[in-house]
């Protein structure tokens, strides 16, 4: 009789979609942060306020929220307890740039409710992984 865990697929599954959306949070981040002069200036007036104000531990966060994320996915992927506390710091650097972006910066009263959708979305799936990894974690998935 054999005492390893059944893993179900769709975890694997899961993870590895995780993974990928991390990654573009991350090629997202890298974007931001390379924009050039020209990518810039063809913006309108009010998003280019809003990308020169943005202060550094914002940009901080963002860089630990989807690095952070990225890393706790491909530590969920390897079946890695680890992963459960990254991508909780992961999740707390998520909830720090939306502060800032709606509470300081307003983003809101630039893009409208629709700009609500993906930060919605961020959060979401940051929860979902976070609960994800626990519950992995309390089913001997991850170790």
């Amino acid at each position: 009789m054999s005492n390893s865990i059944k893993i179900p697929a769709w975890f694997y599954m899961v993870a590895t979609v995780a993974v990928i959306w991390d990654a573009m949070g991350v090629w997202a981040y890298i974007n931001t942060m390379t924009l050039s002069a020209a990518a810039l200036a063809a913006m309108p007036f009010v998003e280019q306020e809003i990308h020169n104000a943005t202060p550094a531990w914002a940009n901080a966060a963002f860089a630990i929220a989807v690095f952070g994320g990225l890393i706790g996915s491909v530590l969920l992927l390897l079946k890695k307890s680890l992963a459960l506390p990254v991508l909780i710091v992961s999740l707390l650097a998520i909830l720090v740039q939306m502060y800032n972006a709606f509470f300081i910066m307003d983003s809101f009263a630039v893009f409208g409710p629709g700009g609500m959708i993906m930060p919605i979305m961020v959060i979401v799936i940051a929860v979902f992984l976070v609960w994800l990894a626990k519950s992995a974690k309390s089913k001997s998935w991850i170790n």
